[in-house]
């Protein structure tokens, strides 16, 4: 293992975080505080306007922030401490635990962190900017830059039938926005989702705010649900979109067959379900010809989602989708939402999948993660015991596993705190309580640590508290 290569203590981003979060702390909580504007803090901290955009939406996402259109950031007034508003869920200990430092983060997925772009992006943003100067620069576009859009639309068409256009993709800030605006524009908010699980913690907490109802279908340990039931759950007619993984099964990491993809894609269309395809981990599966949902879909009541910053760092955290229905109805939302993306940042991430830059990194990075996932699985046979069932995952950058005897892994987390170690327990995947016996185990982290150490202690835990009458 080359340490070096994969060891990162810090993204810029989480500089800019815990910068905002002492400023917050710092302020008066009984009024709102107008925040420094993204450019303003990107000149006061030395970084990119990326990355204090992503810093600004994670404490949005935390409640901390709120965005008001063409005013910027503001604190939220409180009468008492922020972390007395609400008992913090055990995702919100996850994260904050995670981000504190000298954490070991067993949880953080970000197959990125292994090998990352953001040095060619950073490069290629350079020299655009030379052509650009700043009194010709290109004004923001509203749907995100044609250039990008026009790649990405390339890049998802497979044949003459199934083929998109520029006008069907939409760039935002993030993951979270363009659920929200796509969630907004198609009338679903309110409405019945039907969803893999265990399934991806950002998307149950988008469709928790969209105020949706979530049912869950458990998926089996080969990666396939129970169709039968399915099917009955479809026929009732009170599904309105179903939110699945479009290759590997994210966080399980199994594969389901083209034969069962086909048939539930048919299930769809015949009730009139929208398919929203999580693409964000879609490269990332170890097996070049896996079927995607989209490869069946109805593609008039399709949507596909996904983030760069996963392919390319921290540096591009935007989020995108592609939409070829109600478009207008997703101009007027995006237009309304006006978001200030670099224009630059853009075309320099459009110049990376034109130069073939991207499709080169992901062939190596699919090959560091299958290699990182064989040594964390060797890892946990050896100083395992037979307490953690491992099954060997067909794509991602995580471990989904199971403790062998009925363990609550939340208290398994609370236990590795004050180890200064964190894990994902296997609940946060859940909004109904499912997977208390498993956790989430990624082999995307700071490999210069010692990792070996870190898995007894938490087999270690693991025992311990098997041991509580």
């Amino acid at each position: 293992m080359d340490a070096k290569k994969t060891s990162k203590s810090s993204y810029t981003y989480q500089a800019v975080y815990r910068y905002l979060l002492d400023w917050i702390e710092a302020a008066p909580s009984d009024v709102e505080q107008r925040l420094p504007s993204l450019r303003q803090l990107a000149q006061r901290l030395n970084v990119s306007v990326s990355s204090t955009k992503y810093a600004y939406s994670l404490l949005e996402d935390e409640g901390r922030v709120y965005a008001r259109p063409k005013r910027g950031y503001f604190t939220r007034a409180r009468s008492t401490p922020l972390h007395a508003e609400r008992s913090p869920t055990l995702l919100d200990m996850v994260f904050s635990s995670a981000r504190q430092p000298g954490m070991l983060a067993l949880s953080s997925d970000a197959p990125a962190m292994l090998l990352s772009l953001e040095k060619p992006l950073l490069m290629i943003e350079r020299e655009l900017a030379r052509q650009y100067p700043r009194s010709h620069a290109p004004l923001y576009q509203p749907f995100g830059e044609l250039e990008l859009r026009s790649v990405l639309a390339d890049l998802y068409t497979r044949s003459t039938r199934r083929c998109w256009q520029a006008e069907h993709v939409f760039v935002g800030s993030d993951l979270r926005s363009i659920l929200e605006l796509s969630l907004r524009a198609l009338e679903l908010e309110g409405k019945v989702a039907l969803v893999e699980s265990p399934c991806s913690w950002a998307v149950l907490r988008q469709l928790k705010a969209a105020r949706m109802t979530v049912i869950e279908m458990p998926l089996g340990e080969d990666g396939r649900f129970d169709l039968h039931q399915l099917r009955e759950v479809l026929r009732d007619g009170s599904v309105s979109v179903a939110v699945l993984s479009s290759a590997t099964n994210v966080p399980q990491g199994s594969l389901m067959p083209a034969a069962d993809k086909q048939q539930i894609c048919r299930w769809l269309a015949e009730h009139g379900v929208w398919l929203f395809e999580n693409d964000g981990y879609g490269e990332f599966c170890f097996h070049a010809s896996a079927p995607r949902y989209r490869d069946f879909a109805d593609l008039d009541r399709l949507v596909v989602f996904s983030t760069f910053d996963k392919i390319i760092g921290s540096e591009a955290p935007y989020g995108y989708l592609l939409c070829r229905r109600h478009t207008k109805q997703m101009q007027q939302l995006f237009l309304e939402r006006a978001f200030r993306l670099s224009p630059i940042r853009q075309k320099a991430i459009a110049k990376l999948f034109t130069s073939r830059r991207v499709e080169q990194h992901v062939q190596v990075l699919r090959a560091m993660l299958r290699e990182r996932m064989q040594y964390m699985k060797s890892l946990l046979e050896a100083h395992g015991h037979g307490w953690l069932r491992i099954v060997e995952p067909q794509g991602g950058a995580s471990l989904w596993l199971e403790a062998t005897r009925p363990v609550e892994m939340r208290r398994v987390f609370e236990r590795l705190l004050a180890q200064r170690i964190v894990i994902a327990p296997g609940e946060i995947f859940s909004q109904c309580g499912l997977w208390r016996n498993h956790l989430r185990l990624c082999y995307t982290l700071d490999w210069s640590k010692d990792i070996p150490q870190a898995l007894q202690h938490l087999v270690k835990a693991i025992q311990d508290e098997d041991q509580v009458p």
